[in-house]
This record gives structure tokens, C-alpha cells and sequence, in this order.
């Protein structure tokens, strides 16, 4: 290994040695370690580089993690007797998250080592400077702005590629709190994506001086405040809902032919 890959290493366990339960700074830290390191996957089968290759894996708390260790010390401490790869910490978070697998740094250590969720390998895979640090608080918006939702409601309306809102309030780890809308699409086209993007800065006028206001698109099956909209929170505008109901034939209405 070069010394620049010797060193990335070495930051991810000085990083790892800090982290207690509630220290969400530290863990921050050795996220973004990790995202500039590389670290050894243990490797169930095969070798590294081949086909036939696979990780090895564990479930904790219903989440499943791939075992692997941060130095080449560690991995003879571990006394792991099978195949390993050594590889960057952000391309295995690209590999592992769609499929919700976490890492688990260093399992034979003292204490069990820790734990990285998918959710927190999305981050690294994808920015953590894009995504709020976990674990979220996640609430129904106790904030009263109705002339911003006034605003918000009558653009969506006449924005046809806009089927629903939603909003939540985010409680970050680290960092501010902010209003999330979520966008329920028709499609996810560019037109489409552009329009809901043009809605939103169209509305934003309203909103108070100092509230952070983001977006999250519906759609988005890995993030979590998504997730937890889909699941908790009633829309605040449903284009369907406000649609007329279609004519019942029998009732005075012809029957409605197809073309």
C-alpha cells in the first residue's frame, strides 16, 4: 500500500477509536474518514477480483452489515483465515447500499467494534456534505406558516407534474432543524423534475426569514425522510383528491366510450 493509502487507513482507526455512544461528531468524523480511506472486506468466498467473490455477512438489530477490518493488523488480529479485499471506502458504500447492506468495522476487536448502517454508506456514496448526519428526528411541522403553504398549494396546482406534497420537520444529528417538503412526481422526467424544482423556488418567497426549507422527492426509496413520509404524514396538497369525480353512467350520463 502507498503511504497516502497507508495514512487514509490509519485515519479510520484513529477516527473509530473515538466514537461512544452519543459522540454523533465523532461518528461524523469517521464517516468522512472513511469516504477518503480504504479498508479490508472479509471475503466469505472466492478471491478478490473474481467472479465468484462474496462478502461475508452478519445481522444485527434486523440490519445486515459485511464484516471487514480497518489495517492489516487488524485482519491478523481477527484471525480471519480466508480470502480479503482491500478497497476504498466510497466505492464499497457505492456497491453495498442499494442493496441496504451496512459495514461493520472490525468485529473481533474489543466492545464488537461498529456498526455502519446502509443509510450512512448512502451518505458516503454520495456526498455527507448533501445529506443530513443521522440519526434524524423526524416530526410533523409544529411551525405555522400557512401564507408559505398558501403559496406552495396554489403553484402545485397549477404545476400539472405535482400530485402531492407532503411535509416533515428534521431534527438532524448534527446541525440546524429545517422544514422538508416532499414532491410527489407524476414521473420523474427532467421536465417534470424541472417544473417541481421552478414550483418551489417560486414559493419560496414566502417562507420566514432564517427557516431552512428543503426538498425531497418522493420517489427516493433509500432516503429516510422519504420513508418516513410515506409512512406518517398525510398529504397537505393531493392533486387526486381535489380532482372532480368522474360522471356515473346511468344517472344521466352516456356511458363514457374509450378511443
Amino acid at each position: 500500500m502507498s503511504a497516502s493509502g497507508t495514512a487514509a487507513a490509519g485515519q479510520v482507526e484513529h477516527m473509530l477509536r473515538q466514537v461512544t455512544p452519543g459522540r454523533y461528531d465523532a461518528y461524523e468524523a469517521l464517516l468522512q474518514a472513511l469516504a477518503g480511506g480504504r479498508i479490508w472486506m472479509l471475503l466469505w468466498q472466492g478471491q478478490a477480483g473474481s467472479p465468484d467473490a462474496q462478502y461475508g455477512n452478519m445481522e444485527v438489530d434486523g440490519l445486515g452489515y459485511a464484516p471487514c477490518v480497518t489495517s492489516a493488523q487488524e485482519l491478523s488480529a481477527s484471525g480471519w483465515n480466508r480470502a480479503h479485499e482491500l478497497v476504498d471506502g466510497r466505492d464499497i458504500a457505492r456497491t453495498l447500499f442499494p442493496d441496504r447492506w451496512g459495514i461493520w468495522l472490525n468485529p473481533h476487536a474489543p466492545g464488537g467494534g461498529v456498526g455502519i448502517p446502509w443509510l450512512d454508506l448512502r451518505r458516503i456514496a454520495t456526498g455527507l456534505d448533501r445529506m443530513p448526519a443521522g440519526p434524524l428526528r423526524l416530526t410533523e411541522p409544529a411551525i405555522e406558516i400557512p401564507q408559505f403553504y398558501a403559496l406552495l398549494t396554489q403553484n402545485a396546482h397549477h404545476t400539472p407534474a405535482i400530485r402531492s406534497l407532503r411535509r416533515a420537520w428534521v431534527q438532524p444529528a448534527l446541525g440546524v432543524p429545517y422544514l422538508t417538503i416532499g414532491l410527489d412526481l407524476y414521473d420523474t422526467s427532467p421536465p417534470s423534475v424541472d417544473a417541481a424544482r421552478a414550483m418551489m423556488q417560486q414559493s419560496v418567497s414566502a417562507v420566514p426569514e432564517g427557516l431552512p426549507v428543503s426538498t425531497v422527492a418522493m420517489s427516493d426509496e433509500y432516503d429516510p425522510v422519504a420513508m418516513w413520509l410515506r409512512a406518517n404524514a398525510r398529504p397537505f396538497y393531493d392533486r387526486e383528491a381535489h380532482a372532480p369525480a368522474a360522471p356515473v353512467a346511468g344517472y344521466g350520463y352516456p356511458p363514457q366510450s374509450a378511443y
